[in-house]
């Protein structure tokens, strides 16, 4: 009997989401409707990280280790999976180095020492979820997820000694990491850069408007229009102090330095022309999802389709696995994806623990409901659901 490989790369919000549909709800329909039962379907899920990590919580986790646990913010991927059988399930841990798209094969490298991962996988269908990257580990796994703990740790542990700090970014996570570490620090001197005219630029003027009035009396410092060339560790007065070099040649020596600007998309190890000019995984379109070639998908943070919201990537996981039952049973069987892209203003974004400022569906909302769904505890409560795929107990 003939296996069809289906392998899903990346096992964080879109990858977790996807691999969880497949085998509840695509996997038993085709094989209920083999009748012939010449054709068996097994999913593989490559992570390069043992651990899930609920980055949406990093500006409340990184700020004190008091106010939300770290044994909270990242669970083992593998718990999730454990009702699985092997025969359907398997989860690989290590990093998709480089793609043949002739052989239809996946090299993949080491990333603990306590793991040996295959050299190489075949598949014949392939998920891109591999999402996007940062340059500050404190956002985003860049491979052992011990590496993103011992970042947080350790700026857990500076800011209480710290007198000045220098965040760079004026979209959600600098905002939000400025409040948090306003409120719980007030006599730090604390700036935030943003490389616009205004924070928030996804959201309406307004919205960035009264997010900066809200810092601003929570004591941090906002610059416009500035962002930074470089950032280097010198030693001063007994400890380690950043020197930060702005793009106009100005000078700054803080004592933390906290980088909440881009992401980059991870896609290094996949052919030119399957990306856009971003490096973007080219998806044919928003609805059904396909990727650049048949039998290859994209979904959430890497995908050319993607805005960078949480809606892009579960709302999108229910259509992506209807393309793929449809694809797989030749038009047999249900019917093509119709993903339906939230184009309207959404974004919460905290401003400390109390509140912020928001806007669901083109609505602004008050800062009490930016509380209750997100500055209360930044969905921490989300963080088993994701790994246990709850979202997707349905079809």
């Amino acid at each position: 009997m003939a296996t069809h490989n289906i392998v899903v790369i990346g096992a964080s919000y879109a990858g977790l989401g996807t691999a969880h549909y497949l085998l509840r709800h695509t996997i038993p329909s085709l094989e209920k409707a083999n009748n012939s039962n010449t054709t068996t379907y097994k999913l593989t899920l490559i992570s390069a990280t043992t651990h899930f990590y609920h980055k949406v919580g990093a500006p409340r986790f990184l700020a004190s280790p008091d106010l939300i646990p770290l044994s909270k913010a990242f669970l083992p991927i593998a718990n999730g999976f454990t009702s699985y059988p092997p025969s359907k399930f398997d989860l690989i841990i290590g990093e998709a180095h480089s793609l043949n798209d002739t052989t239809k094969t996946i090299a993949i490298k080491p990333t603990y020492d306590s793991f040996s991962p295959p050299n190489s996988i075949s598949y014949d269908t392939l998920i891109l979820a591999t999402g996007a990257s940062s340059d500050s580990p404190l956002w985003s796994i860049p491979g052992s997820h011990e590496t993103t703990i011992s970042a947080l740790k350790s700026t857990q542990s500076a800011l209480p000694k710290a007198k000045t700090v220098l965040i760079a970014g004026g979209g959600p996570a600098g905002v939000e990491t400025a409040g948090e570490i306003a409120s719980l620090f007030p006599n730090i001197d604390l700036t935030l850069l943003s490389g616009s005219d205004r924070l928030l630029t996804r959201l309406r003027p307004a919205l960035g408007a009264a997010a900066q009035s809200q810092l601003e009396a929570l004591g941090v410092k906002v610059m416009h229009i500035t962002r930074v060339k470089s950032a280097t560790s010198y030693p001063r007065g007994g400890k380690t102090a950043m020197q930060v070099v702005f793009d106009d040649g100005t000078v700054k020596g803080v004592d933390i330095y906290i980088s909440a600007t881009g992401i980059q998309p991870n896609t290094s190890f996949l052919p030119p022309s399957w990306l856009t000019s971003k490096n973007y995984v080219i998806t044919r379109d928003t609805t059904s999802l396909r990727g650049p070639v048949d039998g290859v998908y994209a979904i959430g943070d890497v995908a050319g389709y993607s805005l960078g919201g949480a809606l892009d990537v579960m709302d999108a996981v229910r259509p992506l696995c209807a393309t793929v039952l449809n694809d797989l049973s030749e038009g047999k069987m249900g019917k093509e994806g119709a993903f339906k892209q939230t184009v309207t203003e959404t974004q919460l974004v905290p401003v400390g623990p109390k509140g912020g400022v928001g806007s669901a569906f083109g609505w602004r909302v008050p800062s009490f409901v930016v509380w209750v769904i997100k500055s209360r505890d930044f969905m921490i409560g989300m963080v088993e659901g994701t790994v246990m795929g709850d979202k997707f107990l349905r079809a």
